[in-house]
């Protein structure tokens, strides 16, 4: 994932974010995060969890001799998996059956002890790297103590929890909520009035910041809450946004 660590150029998206607020101040008192892509960085950990699980498991010797490839196959299964759980066309458990039996299926490998010793092995040492994303900490200690802060995570509770952690995340945040304690998933309106009434907090009173436009932003605005557009790869699209970022920083200049 690109990161946005050239100071000129976060100086100017500054300056134009500020000239984004005249006239738009609002006075928010809770700040709703996504987790992954936008805390922590998922990309990272994930990588170097794929590279030591191929070394490990000596897929070299399977057929599996580019790397690059392998973690290439990973993100695109992985992707299409979790855009059809997030718009609820099939459950987190099809995730964790079929996401290495795709991955190795593509190069040819068929071995089911295979694919269920990656699954588990992955879904135990991942979510224990604690690589974040630029500028988290800096910026959650800034908003900490002028905000409630709040996660909203469709991610499996154990192994969002196992992220938290292991990114010193915990204190920063009131409530951890996700899917699976809602019992809806973004971006249901369903679990964002869930997450304002445990944080005590009207819709205009909150806002969320996220890295995906469906599941963050349109789940935000779907229960009218104002959203920030984390898009640190800066994508194109067409979106009419609240904000839009490219770096953590720039939420100094919103709230």
């Amino acid at each position: 994932m690109a990161t946005r660590d050239n100071a000129g150029e976060s100086d100017v998206r500054m300056i134009d974010m500020k000239e984004q607020l005249v006239g738009k101040t609002k006075k928010y008192c809770t700040v709703f995060f996504d987790l992954d892509h936008t805390l922590w960085d998922y990309e990272t950990n994930s990588c170097d969890t794929l590279k030591e699980l191929h070394n490990t498991y000596e897929l070299s010797t399977r057929g599996i001799t580019d790397v690059q490839l392998f973690l290439n196959q990973f993100r695109t299964v992985n992707n299409e998996l979790w855009d059809l759980f997030d718009t609820g066309r099939i459950a987190s458990d099809v995730i964790r059956k079929e996401r290495f039996q795709r991955i190795l299926g593509h190069f040819g490998v068929r071995d089911e002890k295979l694919d269920r010793d990656l699954s588990a092995d992955y879904l135990d040492q991942c979510p224990r790297k604690g690589q974040l994303m630029p500028y988290a900490i800096d910026v959650l200690d800034y908003l900490a103590g002028r905000y409630r802060l709040a996660v909203i995570t469709n991610g499996f509770d154990e192994i969002q929890q196992l992220k938290l952690a292991a990114g010193n995340l915990h204190k920063y945040f009131n409530h951890i909520i996700t899917s699976q304690t809602a019992g809806h998933r973004k971006p249901a309106r369903e679990i964002f009035e869930y997450a304002l009434q445990h944080n005590e907090t009207q819709c205009h009173e909150a806002i969320m910041i996220g890295d995906n436009l469906i599941t963050d932003i349109g789940g935000a605005k779907g229960a009218n809450i104002d959203a920030v557009f984390f898009n640190a790869e800066q994508r194109v699209h067409n979106e009419e946004l609240d904000f839009e970022i490219t770096s953590l920083l720039e939420l100094k200049s919103i709230l």
